[in-house]
């Protein structure tokens, strides 16, 4: 796919050209187009790593990555309460799409459970990718939660940030950073990959900050 006209700054602390490539669906490709909107994507840095994506605004939100996810052709996870994985087939259809259950009350909590999923995989070479909405809800809140940060850096694995813009009509996953752990200076190389894009309802968009009191949970797309 080609590359998009970056609003913000391009981040990438991975070589060109990405080891992990995919053919994505022409038939998502097609239903974005008819819709006005184009995806942006040249592949995966590593095996495993987590994507943020930003603005999460709407319940359209969760359609349009998922054609997104779909046109791009790469298999991705994404983190889900587990009691909407017990419900008669809606369930199985979360997993279909690639939602993990997680226990929000587990005492080890969410990021550690994920780590360990993680970590399980690394020690097999297989691919996981999980795909998190760190704002964690569509309502204005004053940041973003803290999970998809800290599983990526407690895992050492790549951060993508996926641009998901109503205003351009474009989803863009092109840059990928590797987390320094100094919060203040990873956060603003995350801010300004993110400058200038728009979500479906620009005012519900949560500032691009860690919440000072944050409570482990999931940051998920679907409520």
């Amino acid at each position: 796919m080609a590359e998009a006209d970056q609003q913000g700054s391009t981040q990438c602390d991975y070589p060109h050209p990405f080891p992990l490539q995919f053919r994505g669906s022409a038939l998502a490709r097609w239903v974005l187009t008819r819709f006005g909107w184009k995806v942006y994507f040249e592949g995966l840095p590593a095996l495993q790593g987590v994507v943020a994506v930003y603005p999460h605004t709407s319940n359209w939100d969760f359609v349009v990555m998922i054609l997104a996810k779909w046109a791009m052709g790469v298999p991705a996870n994404f983190w889900g309460k587990d009691k909407l994985f017990r419900i008669p087939l809606f369930g199985a259809w979360l997993r279909w799409l690639g939602g993990v259950p997680v226990e929000r009350t587990s005492a080890r909590g969410v990021v550690a459970q994920a780590v360990d999923l993680i970590a399980a995989r690394k020690s097999r070479s297989e691919y996981f990718w999980l795909g998190l909405a760190p704002e964690g809800t569509r309502r204005k809140i004053p940041g973003w939660r803290s999970g998809f940060y800290r599983t990526a850096l407690q895992a050492k694995i790549p951060l993508g940030l996926a641009r998901l813009d109503y205003g351009r009509r474009e989803v863009t996953l092109l840059d990928f950073i590797a987390l320094s752990g100094d919060e203040s200076q990873d956060m603003a190389r995350i801010a300004g990959v993110y400058q200038g894009v728009q979500g479906r309802w620009p005012g519900n968009a949560a500032p691009i900050q860690l919440l000072a009191a944050d409570v482990p949970r999931s940051e998920t797309i679907v409520k």
